[in-house]
């Protein structure tokens, strides 16, 4: 049985993860973890430093780690990195701790709100927009397949796409209750 206690953001880098997750977190009083910045915190180190010393799947290896962990918790909200839903494992935990959202965005919208954050290792390239939409292209299936429910934060507002979480863990709380 799914922990519906838990809220799991997934999606694509600058979709809100980490903004709506603290703000879903607050409005629901439950406590809000970032996957990235619980890498960081347990590594001592960027995530852009540990691309370059261990690889992308170095950091794979440490953010599945993190995603046990933490999806093993209750009643949080978890802010996970874009890439975390390629690694089947992860996609289990996922799948069976918790309310799985996808925050959607188009890659336009991506490139507002990345386009000066050089703490995003997978960005760091001459055609960034191309490389966001070769992400998308493999990634946003396994979003589909993996999410209860998608909000697109690119037409609604952080405060309307908290709102839209809301509304669909009440009723997932409530089917859980009369099931």
């Amino acid at each position: 049985m799914r922990n519906r206690r838990n809220i799991f953001l997934i999606g694509p880098m600058g979709a809100g993860k980490t903004t709506v997750g603290r703000l879903l977190a607050r409005a629901l009083g439950l406590e809000f973890w970032d996957s990235d910045k619980e890498i960081e915190r347990r590594t001592g180190v960027t995530v852009p430093m540990i691309f370059e010393y261990e690889g992308e799947a170095g950091f794979r290896r440490r953010e599945s780690e993190v995603i046990a962990d933490l999806t093993g918790k209750e009643g949080i909200v978890l802010a996970t990195g874009g890439g975390s839903v390629l690694v089947p494992e992860n996609q289990e935990h996922l799948a069976a701790r918790g309310l799985v959202i996808y925050l959607q965005c188009s890659v336009q919208k991506q490139l507002e709100r990345t386009h000066k954050d050089v703490s995003r290792p997978l960005l760091q390239t001459e055609n960034p927009r191309q490389r966001l939409e070769e992400l998308l292209r493999v990634r946003d299936p396994i979003y589909r397949e993996l999410a209860d429910y998608v909000v697109d934060t690119g037409q609604h507002s952080s405060r309307s796409a908290v709102r839209r979480i809301i509304n669909a863990y009440e009723k997932s709380r409530t089917r859980l209750r009369t099931e």
